[in-house]
């Protein structure tokens, strides 16, 4: 589409009445990023409440009809994500606006590629937006769907504010509070002075207070933080009360509740000793088969979707699913010729008296799909009229690559949407939810972190990718007598497990740190995922190294991992800017006192502008003697580049002294021990600052 088009989405798909729109970009560094938030407006053009106004910190609105999904990988970077049950959009909503905004004066003409696509819920494309000559601006509103004679529109817009997204959310009546994180901070000290609620387990606060009968509603109140402004940024100008405005009142009442999470840490046991083992609503010692672990699983993966909304929406809603009431259910038989199908789950919802329906396939333990199985499922939705079958496995799907290959018979008219989940992906939303976004109230918790602790049990076959394929050994082999050669099919199957790996990685260590972390993947943007992956491979063999890249929220850098197969070492990495005054030699002072419980055998290297590579030295040599990383040449330092080495594992699984174990124990020591230490002085945003509403 171009600028100002628009076009009905009936008349592009008959399956419409839930979409997902993704907005993208790409940057030279693979570090460029920008928050989506999304705007649902009245037949005023304004927001109603601070309620209809989605974003990081309020992910769902419009009674669950809009939901930010986040960034999710694709072949050349990410994409952040965002469901519309368009069905479910409430009927005072006339138009919805898709917008992003850059943070910390940052601006779009630093990225490249900004575009929106629009799929529908079988996931097929449907609409595809360039936006372009976005160069000063720090927000843009990408698109807007919008209502006409009943039926959805989609219109391109491409519009910038150099005001950022401040300026934008004032337009359409979203009132940025500047002061409303030292208020947050009040209150948040006038809790603590309470009595303790709940066991420690937090607690709602009170309902939003009722508007005064008669009085139009209130603009809606967000801190700055909300819209990406910052106490330096020029946009955010304080919000200006009306000439006739009531005094503040010192607690300005909220319109959302605050979401329940779980401490970290245990209360002290009441246990006799530690021979006592905590009762648990899902047991686990008496799994002793595979059957058995793929049944149990479903059955508790399933239920707790049904009964936590939160959890259930979060992984259905980039199915495409409506947001509704929802069923589940196991061992359900379906006919299918001479023999009955007997699909491990079946998910129902139920909006507005329409009904979305999909079938389940579970493998644990590591148990690979059967294709067979698939197609069979596949084709009973298709003639039942379904709308998706869901796989969930152990394995971590790739773009290009799929786990299963079906057919897909064109002559019908009805679509089926194949989607597959890993159980490293349910783990990391049920972490993300009860450890740093919060539930709608504490048994909800419970029942997440009880859900948490059956599938990170040894016994429960779901652990997510742990093993990397039976041409691991011979690559490896290979690779240390010299006889492995370009165009090896097995190498290409290597870097493929490498890829799932990485991508576990990032979801493990994003689900406890409450962060987005993406793998990094400096690639052409529309490149071929697949020719991507063979000249990998062709690296491989050549090289003999796996090399990879993750972007923490928040980090000065990009965290790099490089396993090299030849040496048998992991090398851990990231480069730190070197932006702040003063002499080379106080720079490089306050560096390490940055780094001071940072282990003694970590590798620190300047960086300078211009060729060739400046000094080097451990932690432990360095601390007496800063000056021995100072170049001598008086070449300007332009940053640092820190290194921790460890053994790899030779094994292909995850047993302790498996290859997948000693890249996951690499990563976390690197992030606890040295990438904490040197985050940016000024980080992007503090979760426990961010506001609740």
């Amino acid at each position: 589409m171009v600028k100002g088009a628009n076009v009905g989405l009936a008349a592009l798909s008959e399956d419409v009445g839930s979409v997902m729109v993704s907005l993208g970009w790409s940057s030279a560094t693979g570090e460029g990023d920008a928050d989506v938030s999304v705007l649902l407006l009245d037949g005023a053009g304004k927001v109603r409440s601070d309620v209809d106004f989605c974003f990081y910190n309020n992910p769902v609105a419009g009674n669950g009809s809009v939901q930010l999904l986040g960034k999710t990988p694709t072949a050349d970077g990410s994409e952040d994500r965002i469901s519309f049950d368009l069905d479910a959009v409430p009927e005072e909503i006339d138009k919805v606006v898709v917008a992003a905004s850059r943070y910390g004066g940052s601006r779009f003409g630093e990225l490249d590629d900004l575009r929106l696509t629009l799929a529908d819920s079988a996931g097929d494309g449907l609409v595809r937006f360039a936006v372009e000559e976005a160069d000063e601006v720090s927000a843009v509103i990408f698109g807007e769907l919008y209502r006409r004679s009943g039926q959805w529109k989609f219109r391109a817009v491409g519009q910038g504010y150099a005001s950022g997204l401040a300026g934008l959310a004032t337009d359409y009546g979203v009132d940025i509070d500047d002061d409303a994180a030292e208020e947050d901070a009040r209150e948040q000290g006038e809790q603590e002075q309470e009595p303790e609620r709940d066991q420690g387990q937090g607690y709602a606060e009170e309902a939003p207070l009722p508007e005064p009968a008669g009085q139009p509603t209130a603009p809606a109140r967000v801190p700055a933080q909300a819209t990406g402004a910052r106490a330096d940024d020029a946009s955010a100008a304080p919000a200006q009360d009306g000439p006739a405005a009531a005094p503040k009142p010192a607690r300005r009442p909220r319109t959302a509740k605050k979401k329940v999470t779980l401490p970290r840490t245990a209360r002290m046991s009441l246990a006799d000793n530690e021979s006592w083992r905590s009762a648990r609503l899902f047991p686990v010692s008496a799994l002793k088969s595979d059957r058995e672990r793929e049944t149990r699983a479903t059955s508790v993966v399933l239920s707790v979707m049904a009964q936590v909304p939160e959890f259930g929406r979060r992984l259905t809603a980039g199915f495409g699913a409506p947001a509704g009431r929802m069923e589940t259910f196991t061992e359900v038989t379906l006919p299918h010729g001479e023999s009955p199908r007997r699909p491990d789950g079946v998910v129902r919802v139920e909006r507005a008296g329409k009904l979305w329906t999909a079938l389940v396939e579970t493998k644990t333990n590591g148990n690979a799909l059967k294709p067979d199985q698939v197609q069979a499922y596949m084709d009973i939705a298709a003639r039942r009229g379904y709308e998706a079958v869901i796989t969930l496995s152990n394995d971590v799907a790739l773009d290009g690559s799929p786990l299963v290959d079906v057919r897909i018979d064109g002559r019908r008219k009805h679509k089926v949407a194949l989607w597959h989940l890993s159980w490293a992906e349910v783990v990391h939303q049920a972490q993300m939810l009860i450890r740093h976004e919060g539930v709608g109230n504490a048994a909800h918790a419970w029942l997440l972190q009880e859900l948490l602790h059956y599938l990170q049990h040894e016994n429960s076959g779901c652990h997510g990718f742990q093993n990397m394929g039976a041409a691991w050994v011979p690559v490896r082999r290979g690779i240390d007598d010299e006889t492995l050669c370009q165009g090896d099919a097995r190498a290409l199957e290597v870097i493929e497990n490498w890829e799932r790996l990485v991508r576990q990685v990032c979801l493990r260590l994003g689900g406890e740190l409450g962060q987005k972390v993406l793998p990094v993947q400096r690639a052409r943007r529309g490149s071929d995922p697949g020719v991507r992956r063979a000249e990998l491979a062709d690296h491989l063999c050549e090289q003999g190294r796996l090399n990879a890249e993750i972007r923490i929220e928040g980090t000065p850098g990009v965290l790099a991992i490089t396993a090299d197969l030849r040496t048998g070492k992991l090398r851990t990495s990231i480069e730190v800017p070197s932006a702040e005054p003063g002499y080379p030699l106080s720079r490089v002072k306050r560096l390490i006192r940055r780094l001071a419980e940072a282990p003694a055998d970590l590798h620190i290297e300047t960086l300078v502008d211009g060729p060739g590579a400046g000094p080097r030295g451990t932690l432990e040599r360095l601390r007496p003697e800063p000056a021995d990383i100072v170049p001598k040449d008086g070449a300007q330092i332009t940053g640092f580049r820190l290194s921790l080495f460890k053994g790899m594992g030779s094994g292909r699984g995850s047993a302790e002294t498996g290859f997948i174990r000693s890249v996951d124990e690499a990563v976390d020591r690197f992030h606890a021990q040295v990438v904490a230490q040197v985050e940016a002085p000024a980080p992007r945003r503090s979760r426990s600052e961010e506001p609740t509403g």
